[in-house]
């Protein structure tokens, strides 16, 4: 791969990220907030009137729509975009720090192993998650801490200046780093995600070619391929989500400013036996919500930049 691929990649990771974070920044804060171990507080003075003293504590947390509403009455519309900042300083080098290194160990490994297998793409997703993960993770900690910053309406928010403040003078530089074990393990549902997409892209142009055999340009492409390449991107997230969606959870416990939770599985131990199972998948539906049109935007851009500053 020359110096110039290399920067295409760079370059165009970068602005599909860019595009699906502003695009669904409202749906991240909803999901970080009915993840944390906090989301009680969310629950309005309305319902607890209506609960019997014996039973407040298992009052079910809100939804979705109802955190939502919550966030928009008691905190503005300002605070569906907490957490943007940090969002769009990480979001373009973490995913062109992504698609770089994805790229350059796909071409690596088609070397070593069978070009383009499975293989391939399971250990070059991996790659690409683990240096993304390292290199971006104290941008994210910052973001989450910013999300579940609950303040109401005149007062002071903190900022993400105040925030590192806060990180570095309860947790030193190893504060910053908290949550990253809960991404690591994060990195199978990244390598899930591109062996499906990559299977359903590759079968796309196996059956664009035998279509088009017969016409003289093959190489343009139209409307319906990135159509194709939306929904391969969707289909493959969907899955991948769903079945590793319990980090996500563990992963914002972690990043709580004052947590009680230590480790990954001190945490995915610790949340089932106090909550019950279902609350490792609390905030799956805004996240299913979130991460396809945000995932199928991504790729999408990704694509069509490479396209285009490829020719």
């Amino acid at each position: 791969m020359s110096q110039r691929d290399t920067l295409v990649h760079l370059f165009a990771g970068g602005c599909g990220g860019t595009v699906g974070a502003i695009l669904t920044c409202p749906l991240e804060v909803v999901k970080t907030r009915l993840q944390s171990s906090s989301i009680t507080l969310y629950i309005s003075e309305v319902q607890l009137s209506t609960v019997n003293g014996g039973s407040v504590a298992r009052v079910a947390p809100p939804g979705p729509l109802h955190c939502l509403k919550l966030i928009l009455q008691k905190e503005g519309p300002r605070s569906l975009f907490r957490g943007l900042g940090p969002n769009l300083v990480g979001v373009a080098p973490s995913r062109a720090i992504y698609f770089a290194a994805y790229s350059t160990a796909k071409e690596k490994l088609n070397g070593v192993l069978e070009p383009d297998s499975t293989q391939v793409h399971m250990v070059s997703a991996g790659m690409a998650g683990f240096t993304a993960i390292t290199a971006t993770n104290p941008i994210w900690l910052i973001k989450t801490r910013l999300q579940l910053d609950a303040r109401n309406r005149g007062e002071r928010r903190m900022n993400a200046f105040k925030c590192m403040q806060r990180v570095y003078q309860m947790d030193g530089l190893r504060g910053f780093y908290r949550g990253m074990s809960a991404s690591y393990a994060g990195i199978s549902e990244t390598v899930i995600h591109f062996v499906i997409y990559e299977s359903i892209k590759r079968k796309l142009l196996q059956s664009k070619a035998h279509a088009s055999m017969d016409e003289e340009d093959e190489s343009v492409k139209d409307a319906s391929d990135f159509v194709g390449m939306m929904l391969a991107a969707a289909t493959s997230k969907t899955c991948a989500t769903s079945i590793a969606y319990p980090h996500e959870v563990v992963r914002t416990r972690l990043r709580e400013e004052g947590s009680k939770y230590r480790s990954f599985f001190q945490t995915l131990l610790t949340v089932p036996r106090e909550e019950g199972y279902r609350a490792l998948y609390r905030g799956l539906t805004t996240h299913l919500v979130r991460q396809i049109p945000n995932t199928a935007i991504m790729m999408c851009t990704y694509e069509v930049v490479v396209y285009l500053l490829g020719h």
